[in-house]
């Protein structure tokens, strides 16, 4: 059996449900097997769109008590670490061990940063910066620090998050890459093939141990949009739709990175996957109602954790 973990982005806009339909629907991904819940993070994309990943992952983890969520990605140079260190405690303190923080610069729509008051072009050093304080903050140990962007004397967030929320670090360039090798627990790609995801792995072992850091714990995911239908043709107008709708541009440089057809279409491409070192697979699913994705989601997972997808 594969050792892969398989979640999914809620395929409504979850914070627009009563409780009840959200609890049901949460229902539905457990006993489909789903191992994890996911949540994205936007201010202001595009056309002012987005929901805040930390409330949103707070309130899924609020409304059941089985399934972790992993935060795929948050936008933390546009934040302070402090207060989002904080954050992080008050969440582990609600539901010890069950988030995964994936953070991000951000790139797909700039005027997002800016509006947020960052220029676009400081994003990766506020989030070494970033990264540097919430590892600092997360031991309950005070943290004195200078930077470029932020100073701290004696910081303190105290009780410490404990289990330790992993910090993932998502991002495609080279410089995502050492960052997610010298500040990470591991590494969130999109749109990558599977030799580009093997290689990473390989560097970010290397990078890491000669940081004198240990990369045997870590954890490398793969966030996926997944288009499901009976037929090829059908799954993929979905998928293209909406794909189309959220980035404002054509779905074809998207298409050899985005499977569609059935579950058995969907796990046969993500296997390569899984053999180049991924270990967990967040799926944006894109079906003809919420509750055929949910349930796609679910088969997909069972075809991956059995092997059949290779």
């Amino acid at each position: 059996m594969a050792n892969v973990r398989v979640g999914l982005f809620p395929p409504v806009a979850q914070l627009d449900l009563d409780a009840q339909t959200l609890r049901a629907m949460l229902a539905h991904v457990a006993r489909e097997g789903v191992d994890h819940l996911c949540v994205g993070d936007h201010v202001s994309f595009f056309v002012g769109a987005g929901s805040d990943g930390l409330i949103t992952a707070t309130s899924l983890l609020a409304a059941q008590t089985e399934l972790p969520v992993y935060v795929g990605l948050y936008l933390l140079p546009l934040r302070h670490p402090v207060p989002v260190a904080r954050q992080l405690a008050t969440i582990a303190q609600l539901a010890p061990g069950r988030l995964t923080l994936g953070v991000g610069i951000g790139g797909e729509d700039r005027h997002e940063i800016e509006v947020c008051g960052v220029d676009p072009r400081t994003r990766g050093r506020r989030t070494d910066e970033c990264l540097y304080v919430l590892r600092g903050l997360a031991d309950g140990t005070p943290v004195t620090f200078d930077g470029e962007f932020f100073a701290l004397n004696d910081a303190l967030i105290v009780p410490a998050p404990t289990p330790p929320i992993p910090l993932i670090v998502g991002g495609r360039s080279d410089a995502a890459v050492s960052r997610a090798a010298r500040l990470g627990d591991g590494w969130l790609g999109i749109w990558v093939s599977p030799r580009r995801f093997a290689n990473v792995c390989d560097q970010i072992s290397q990078e890491a141990a000669n940081a004198g850091r240990d990369p045997g714990g870590f954890e490398h995911a793969l966030n996926v949009w997944c288009g499901f239908g009976r037929t090829r043709e059908a799954a993929r107008e979905r998928l293209a739709a909406r794909m189309q709708a959220f980035y404002q541009m054509p779905f074809e440089p998207f298409e050899r990175y985005s499977p569609y057809g059935t579950p058995e279409h969907v796990a046969e491409f993500l296997a390569p996957y899984i053999e180049a070192g991924c270990s967990a697979f967040n799926v944006i699913p894109c079906a003809g109602d919420d509750d055929s994705a949910i349930t796609a989601v679910g088969e997909l997972r069972t075809l991956l954790a059995a092997g059949r997808g290779s």
